[in-house]
């Protein structure tokens, strides 16, 4: 086989890149998907944890987890206990290693909402196990994403409400300003274990309330200032 066969062109099919909308009409594309675990004090609580202020422990998703606003998702395999977690989600913007505290509202494009979706019967089997537990937290859509709102438009939340219902009823609700680390401190922490680029999405922690999904359910969520988050649990 000649070894300029393939030249510029790849050896299998290019899959599609998973993207999220941006207000106004454009793309975001998705490289990695970083999220911090256990950063609201009362969501700690309630996993049976200390909600000492330690530093930040990070997680990743496939990229191919991202699914569009107002996607109905199919109820994933090997879990009888789907967990909703509302989220705040950071946009990067820009490229950085070892980035200050005071320099990380500069590297990010965008806010939006974002919900990460948990297989916890999985995630506790391999914590026991003393196992990763990224089969919990990485599968088929389990990243739910709302439209990026960018910077330029609505500044850097730092307060305001975060909620999520479940077929009208709330049962997450607090404020971004109850983290434990903030926004620009989780980019600064996590900038010293990556590179961040732009096209990198993190999520910055749930807070209380986080319980299972079942079929047929409908989940709204919301933060003040940002797009609302809305999809559905299918029935088959």
């Amino acid at each position: 086989m000649s070894e300029t066969m393939y030249r510029s062109d790849y050896v299998i099919s290019m899959w599609d890149q998973p993207s999220v909308a941006v207000a106004g009409g454009a793309a975001y594309p998705v490289r990695h998907i970083y999220c911090v675990g256990r950063n609201y004090a009362e969501h700690a609580r309630e996993m049976g944890t200390d909600p000492e202020r330690e530093p930040p422990f990070f997680f990743m998703k496939g990229a191919d987890s991202v699914v569009s606003n107002g996607a109905q998702i199919k109820y994933p395999s090997r879990t009888q206990d789907l967990h909703h977690e509302v989220e705040l989600v950071v946009a990067m913007g820009a490229r950085g290693t070892d980035i200050s505290v005071s320099d990380a509202s500069d590297a990010i494009f965008g806010y939006a909402v974002g919900v990460d979706l948990t297989r916890r019967d999985l995630q506790q089997a391999m914590k026991e196990k003393g196992r990763p537990w990224e089969i919990g937290k990485s599968f088929a859509q389990a990243a739910p994403v709302g439209e990026i709102q960018p910077a330029w438009n609505i500044g850097h939340p730092r307060e305001g409400k975060i909620s999520l219902s479940v077929n009208g009823e709330v049962r997450q609700e607090a404020d971004i300003k109850d983290m434990i680390w903030g926004v620009d401190e989780v980019i600064a922490e996590l900038s010293t274990y990556y590179r961040l680029e732009p096209g990198d999405l993190v999520f910055t922690g749930t807070p209380a309330g986080v319980s299972a999904l079942t079929r047929g359910d409908s989940v709204s969520c919301v933060i003040d200032g940002l797009e609302p988050l809305e999809f559905s649990i299918a029935t088959v």
